[in-house]
């Protein structure tokens, strides 16, 4: 044997009689060997690959498998991207219409047009809307969630109905939020902040004019979350807008005078303290404005009970 090992030169390309001389004496001890040789036919010993390092050039193109033909290729399916372009028009249509029925139930309830404590019949908000009762459903569903309304199994959606406990919590909780809010606001402010405050307030002023009663209480909640929004902090202003909204319920609920539960002349002296960036006193008048609201509020939980007896005594 030669210095290469055990298998054959790659100089010297194997086939045939020389390939069987040069394989065989390594498998004479096999007891399959007859078996493969009859298999065989006798046909010309083929060259191992797993153990020799074999050139390429010992194989012959005949002894090569045949090709298949090429399949033909199906059609290419439409990317995710396409589709998503495909699906946006009608995606942002019925998002479209989620928040439009969204927005006209949230003013109604803003403006007093829905009373706290109003069943939301699905049925028939759907019917108004021109929507499925799912697309109903899911509006009321985002409302429950800021607690503007309440649903209950097997009775349904009703306009929240605050208590005298919930509202005392929903001003503790502005005395915490809103002075951060006014804080950050000053710091943060620009002459384009002021002018969405000062327009603001004109329009309130143009509601008090007309005595347009359900514009006031709307826009009054609106000047308050307007402030959170130009604050730039989303998550408080979110906060935020359910506060005033549920305010708005409890203003209706315990008979605050539209005219004093949220006055413009605060407002404004609250705007004029953040144009010269007097955060301390924007603070100040916003802890004493919240005071005036909560104190115009009839929220006396020793109220007397109606006497049944009295009431059905004949």
């Amino acid at each position: 044997m030669s210095d290469a090992g055990p298998f054959p030169s790659r100089e010297r390309p194997l086939g045939g009689q020389r390939a069987k001389e040069a394989w065989e004496p390594q498998f004479a001890d096999d007891p399959h060997i007859e078996q493969l040789q009859a298999l065989s036919g006798g046909a010309a010993w083929p060259v191992p690959t797993m153990a020799a390092p074999v050139a390429h050039d010992c194989f012959h193109a005949a002894c090569a498998p045949p090709v298949p033909p090429a399949s033909p290729r199906p059609p290419a399916m439409p990317t995710r991207t396409a589709r998503k372009s495909a699906a946006t028009p009608a995606r942002l249509a019925r998002e479209n219409a989620h928040d439009e029925i969204y927005e006209k139930i949230y003013v109604a309830i803003l403006e007093h047009r829905l009373h706290p404590g109003t069943k939301l019949v699905e049925e028939r908000l759907a019917e108004i809307f021109d929507v499925s009762r799912a697309r109903v459903r899911e509006v009321l569903a985002r409302l429950a969630h800021e607690h503007v309304v309440e649903i209950f199994p097997q009775r349904g959606a009703y306009v929240a109905k605050p208590t005298i406990e919930e509202a005392a919590d929903v001003f503790e909780a502005r005395r915490l939020i809103e002075p951060a809010l006014l804080h950050r606001l000053v710091e943060t402010l620009t002459p384009e902040k002021i002018a969405r405050l000062r327009k603001h307030q004109e329009l309130e002023m143009d509601a008090r004019r007309r005595d347009d009663k359900r514009a006031i209480v709307r826009l009054s909640g609106e000047f308050h979350t307007l402030l959170a929004e130009l604050a730039g902090n989303t998550a408080l202003a979110r906060s935020m807008r359910e506060l005033s909204t549920l305010t708005c319920l409890v203003i209706f609920l315990y008979d605050a005078p539209t005219a004093t539960s949220c006055r413009a002349d605060e407002h404004s002296q609250i705007i004029e303290a953040i144009a010269k960036r007097d955060a301390a006193r924007a603070e100040k008048l916003m802890m004493e404005h919240l005071d005036h609201i909560e104190s115009s509020l009839r929220l006396d939980s020793t109220a007397e009970e109606p006497d049944l007896e009295a009431i059905f005594n004949r």
